[in-house]
C-alpha cells in the first residue's frame, strides 16, 4: 500500500543566485506531526512566485522515494534529506508512469486529485546544486506532479494513500509531461490528454495548440509555431522608392535586387536592416514592421525619425537605387483564423503593423463577416501617416468602426473630418466604441500606451488570450523569482571584452564580441542587461525561444525538442558565426 513517508513545507525566502537574489520556497524541510492540507497548500508553506507555481491546480507537489533512489544512482551522490525536489509529500509508491491525471486519492482527511505534471523550473537545480535538472527531470520521464485539493483535512507521515478513482483518459503523468515537451507530438495521445475534464487550464491550453498546429516544426504548446522563413540571414534588397508619409515617418520600398522576387510577408510581420553605424563605424541592425503585404513584390518599411542611428540614417542617408542587407520577414503578431470581431488599437508608429493586417482583410474578404474596429491615436494631423490611405482601406470592408483621436490637434485639424476625439486612448474608448470583450484585440504603440490599454482591456473583461501586441524596442523580460534591480540600458559586459564572434541584439541596438567566459548566449545577454526571457535554462520549457535573424549556433546541451524554423533557444546556445538575434 503506498503511503506518506515525508510531509514538508517552506515559505518564500531570498537566495542568492549568481549575483542576483531568488525569491523562491524550493527549499522544502520535514514537519513531525499532522498538517492541515488547505485548498492553495500546506499549512506552514508557501510559493515564492505564484506565476510559475501555486494556485489551485498545484497546491501540492509529490515525489517519489523511489525517484529519489534513481537520482542517487544518476547523479552519484546521496540525497539524504526528503523535500529537495521542492516537494510537500515526498511518498512511497505513486510512480509517474502509473498514476493518471485525475485520479483522485485519500490521505488522511483530505482528498486530492492528480492535476498536472511538475512545472520545469530552473529553481529545483538551484536547490540540487545541478543546473541540468530541470531537462534531466523531463528526459529521464520522472517529473513528480501537483494535487489539487478536493477536500481539505490533516495529513500526516504514514498515512495509507488510497485511490478511490481514476482519471477518464486514463493517461499517466510521464506520458502527459513527455506529450509536451519530448519531439513528437501523436496526435491521437495529444487529445486524449487534452480531453481529460482533470487537467490544470494551463496544460490543456499547451494541447490546445499543438492540435492547432500538426505537422507544423516546432512546439506550439510551448511558443508560437511560425512559418519557414523566405531566407536565412540576410538578402540584398533595392530601394525602389523612398516616400515621405508625415512629418517624421518615411518609408522605404524594398524589391528584389535579383531573382526570386519577394513572396509577401504574413500581414503584421518585421524585418530587420543592417545599416552602416554611425562615422562609418561598423554596422547596425534593428527591426522594422512591414506595412503593406509585398503587393507586388515591394515592401514597405516605414520609420519613425528617432535618435537612433537606424532611424536617422534611414531618414537623410537612404536614396532609390541604393542596395540595403534585409533579414526575411518573420514574426508572430499576425491575424488570427477566426471569425470573431477584430479591433486594431493603435498609437504612433504603432500603426505599421496593424496596417499590414487591414491591407491583409481586404485583400483577402476576410471581413465580409466580421466586424471590424479601427482605432488609432496621433498627436496630430502633421504626425499621423497614412490617414488617407487607412480611409481608402475602410471603404472597402462592410462592417467597420473607425474612431481616431489626437491628443494636441493642431488649429487646422478638423474635428469630424481629420479626428474624432481630442484625448487619449484608453479602455473606456474601446467600450464607448461597444468592442465586444470576445473580440481579438490587435495592439502596437509606445509602452505607455500599451500598458495602459493592457491593465484596461483586462479590467473590462478581455482575455489575455484574445490579446496580441506587437512591441517596438526590447520586450518585457521574464526572469522568474529574481528580485528586481535598477534598470540599465543594454551595454558591452564589463570587465574584458571577449574576441569571439560578433553578436547583435537587433532590438536594443548593441553589437558587442562574444566571450567564452560564458556558458550560452542567454548569459551574455544578462551580462549585457538586454532583456531576456527564460524559465528553465536547460532547453525544455523554450521560454527563451527567439528569432535567430541571421548565424549560426551550437547547442550545448542539446535541447530536448527543437525550436521553431529560424529560432534559436538562446539559454543552451553559444554563437559559432556572428549572430543577429531579436533582442
Amino acid at each position: 500500500m503506498s503511503h506518506v513517508v515525508s510531509v514538508n513545507v517552506g515559505l518564500p525566502a531570498d537566495v542568492e543566485w549568481r549575483g542576483k537574489i531568488v525569491r523562491t520556497a524550493i527549499w522544502k524541510r520535514p514537519v513531525n506531526g499532522r498538517v492541515m492540507a488547505r485548498r492553495l497548500n500546506l499549512d506552514g508553506d508557501a510559493q515564492g512566485d505564484r506565476q510559475g507555481h501555486g494556485g489551485l491546480h498545484r497546491a501540492i507537489m509529490v515525489y517519489q522515494v523511489a525517484s529519489y533512489r534513481y537520482w542517487e544512482q544518476v547523479l552519484r551522490r546521496s540525497l539524504t534529506e526528503y523535500g529537495m525536489f521542492g516537494e510537500n509529500l515526498t511518498v512511497d509508491g505513486l510512480a509517474d508512469d502509473q498514476v493518471c491525471i485525475g485520479d483522485r486519492y485519500r490521505i488522511g482527511g483530505a482528498l486530492f486529485e492528480v492535476s498536472a505534471p511538475r512545472v520545469t523550473c530552473y529553481r529545483v537545480g538551484i536547490r540540487m546544486n545541478e543546473p541540468r535538472m530541470p531537462a534531466l527531470l523531463v528526459s529521464h520521464r520522472k517529473p513528480g506532479f501537483y494535487f489539487r485539493v478536493i477536500e481539505e483535512g490533516d495529513i500526516g507521515v504514514g498515512d495509507e494513500i488510497i485511490r478511490i478513482a481514476q482519471g477518464r483518459e486514463a493517461i499517466t503523468v510521464a506520458e502527459t509531461d513527455a506529450l509536451l515537451y519530448l519531439p513528437d507530438h501523436p496526435e491521437d495521445r495529444v487529445r486524449h490528454a487534452a480531453n481529460e475534464p482533470s487537467l490544470s487550464p494551463g496544460w490543456k491550453r499547451s494541447f490546445d495548440a499543438l492540435l492547432a498546429s500538426t505537422g507544423l516544426p516546432g512546439n506550439a504548446g510551448l511558443g508560437p509555431v511560425l512559418p519557414a522563413v523566405a531566407w536565412q540571414g540576410f538578402r540584398a534588397l533595392k530601394v525602389v522608392g523612398v516616400v515621405k508619409e508625415s512629418d517624421d515617418v518615411t518609408s522605404l520600398l524594398l524589391s528584389a535586387n535579383e531573382p526570386p522576387s519577394l513572396a509577401p510577408p504574413a500581414a503584421g510581420s518585421f524585418v530587420v536592416l543592417r545599416l552602416p553605424g554611425a562615422n562609418g563605424s561598423g554596422t547596425v541592425t534593428r527591426s522594422y514592421s512591414i506595412s503593406n503585404i509585398g503587393e507586388g513584390g515591394v515592401y514597405r518599411v516605414s520609420v519613425k525619425l528617432g535618435s537612433g542611428d537606424g532611424s536617422r540614417y534611414i531618414h537623410s542617408g537612404v536614396h532609390a537605387n541604393d542596395v540595403i542587407e534585409v533579414s526575411a520577414p518573420r514574426g508572430a503578431f499576425t491575424l488570427r483564423s477566426d471569425k470573431a470581431p477584430i479591433v486594431f488599437l493603435s498609437a504612433g508608429i504603432g500603426i505599421t503593423p496593424v496596417l499590414g493586417m487591414l491591407h491583409q482583410l481586404v485583400a483577402d474578404r476576410a471581413a465580409e463577416d466580421r466586424d471590424v474596429y479601427w482605432i488609432h491615436g496621433a498627436r496630430n494631423g502633421a504626425e499621423h501617416p497614412f490617414a488617407s490611405e487607412v480611409r481608402h482601406l475602410l471603404d472597402a470592408l462592410p462592417h467597420v468602426h473607425a474612431f481616431i483621436a489626437y491628443s494636441q490637434p493642431r488649429t487646422e485639424d478638423r474635428l469630424g473630418r481629420d479626428f474624432d476625439v481630442a484625448e487619449r486612448i484608453s479602455a473606456s474608448t474601446i467600450q464607448r466604441l461597444g468592442a465586444p470583450a470576445t473580440a481579438q484585440f490587435y495592439i502596437c504603440g509606445p509602452s505607455n500606451f500599451m500598458s495602459g490599454l493592457l491593465t484596461g482591456l483586462k479590467g473590462i473583461g478581455v482575455a489575455s488570450a484574445n490579446i496580441h501586441t506587437e512591441t517596438f524596442g526590447s520586450e518585457a523580460s521574464i526572469t522568474p523569482g529574481i528580485v528586481g534591480g535598477a534598470v540599465r540600458r543594454p551595454h558591452p559586459p564589463e570587465g574584458v571584452q571577449g574576441n569571439g564572434p560578433t553578436v547583435s541584439f537587433s532590438r536594443s541596438g548593441l553589437a558587442v564580441p562574444w566571450s567564452d567566459a560564458f556558458q550560452s548566449v542567454l548569459e551574455f545577454a544578462e551580462a549585457c542587461d538586454v532583456p531576456v526571457r527564460w524559465a528553465c535554462r536547460t532547453g525544455v520549457c523554450h521560454t527563451c525561444e527567439t528569432a535567430l535573424i541571421g548565424g549560426q549556433t551550437l547547442y550545448d546541451p542539446e535541447p530536448i525538442d527543437p525550436p521553431a524554423n529560424g529560432n534559436v533557444l538562446i539559454c543552451c546556445a553559444r554563437p559559432t558565426t556572428d549572430i543577429e538575434l531579436d533582442l
